[in-house]
Parts: C-alpha cells; sequence; structure tokens
C-alpha cells in the first residue's frame, strides 16, 4: 500500500487479486462503498480484515484462508510470528502498539508456543464469522 493506512480501490482490487478473487473494479468501488462508514472512498484495516474474513468464510474453503495465512507468513516458516503480524500491519500503515499484537497472537495462540500455526489461523478466521460465544474455552466446566 501507499501507506496511508487506509486501502483505496487500486489497492483492494490488487489484494482481491492476490487472494484469488477474480473482481471488476466497478464492484470494488460497491465493496469499499458498502463498508465505508466515513464515505472516505477508503476503508481501514478493520473494515477490510471484517469484508475479507466474510468473503473467505462465504467461500467456505480452507484452500483460500491458507493463502491468506501465506501472506503473513513471508518468511515461510509455517507459523506467523510477532514480526509477520507486525510487517503486516505497518505495511496497511496501521499503528497497532506492540502489546496488542502480543494480545492477538496470545489469543489464537492455543499451544502456547508464541506463534500462530496454520491451524489456529484457520480457527480464529473460521471463528469471525460464526457465533462468538462458540468461541469460548468450556473446557474447564464439563457439566
Amino acid at each position: 500500500t501507499d501507506g496511508s493506512g487506509t486501502i483505496d480501490v487500486k489497492e483492494l482490487k490488487a489484494a482481491m487479486r492476490a487472494l484469488g478473487f477474480t473482481v471488476k473494479k466497478a464492484e470494488i468501488r460497491k465493496m469499499i462503498a458498502d463498508i465505508d462508514k466515513d464515505g472516505s472512498g477508503t476503508i481501514d484495516f478493520s473494515e477490510f480484515v471484517d469484508m475479507m474474513t466474510g468473503k473467505l468464510t462465504s467461500r467456505d474453503s480452507r484452500e483460500e484462508i491458507m493463502k491468506v495465512f501465506e501472506l503473513f507468513d513471508d518468511d515461510k516458516t509455517g507459523n506467523i510470528t510477532f514480526r509477520n503480524l507486525k510487517r503486516v500491519t505497518t505495511e496497511l500503515g496501521e499503528d497497532i502498539p506492540d502489546d496488542e499484537l502480543r494480545e492477538m497472537i496470545a489469543e489464537a495462540d492455543r499451544a502456547g508456543d508464541g506463534v500462530i500455526s496454520p491451524e489456529e489461523f484457520y480457527r480464529v478466521m473460521r471463528k469471525r464469522s460464526d457465533n462468538p460465544f462458540d468461541d469460548i474455552d468450556s473446557d474447564d466446566d464439563d457439566e
């Protein structure tokens, strides 16, 4: 991106194409207009995540979610590390404090190894579109 912290039509089209979606510029404009809260013609990072999560889960494809995982895992370690997450947020112009990024990793990291595995990433991406109460860990109260 151009580092503005928002995503415009051109940037969204490039991101969608990278994720394997074929979309016309008019469709991109409509997608932005549908979720652009302030009428600026651009969307911010959280709007982008919400929109893409919906698109990916509506396709109901593990393969599509794994394409997104690979965009984060640029060093091909097989996991999303703090450095990977920091890079993506920086590229998108988001100024998220390191402690919040670490918190995001901790929330997704079920194995407790400090990184997000493909399985953990898939689970988080699928949960974003499901009932939020499904994510409550009820292993401790089997009553």
